[in-house]
């Protein structure tokens, strides 16, 4: 369970690298890398938005 996570941790942090890299010109590879990390991050916080409004629906949503 930890290698897994540490594996989760290491492709975060090389996907961070490469978006850095690329916002200063890097090569095509580590702009490739970067479109895919910031794509990722953006479907996360899309996840993130709709489970909130679905929690909030299921418990009334007065809060």
């Amino acid at each position: 369970m930890i290698v897994l996570l540490l594996g989760i941790l290491v492709l975060a942090i090389g996907g961070c690298v490469c978006v850095v890299w690329a916002d200063r010109g890097g090569p095509r590879w580590v702009r490739a890398v970067a479109a895919v990390t910031l794509a990722a991050g953006e479907l996360l916080r899309i996840a993130r938005r709709n489970r909130r409004r679905s929690i909030k629906r299921s418990s009334g949503g007065d809060e």
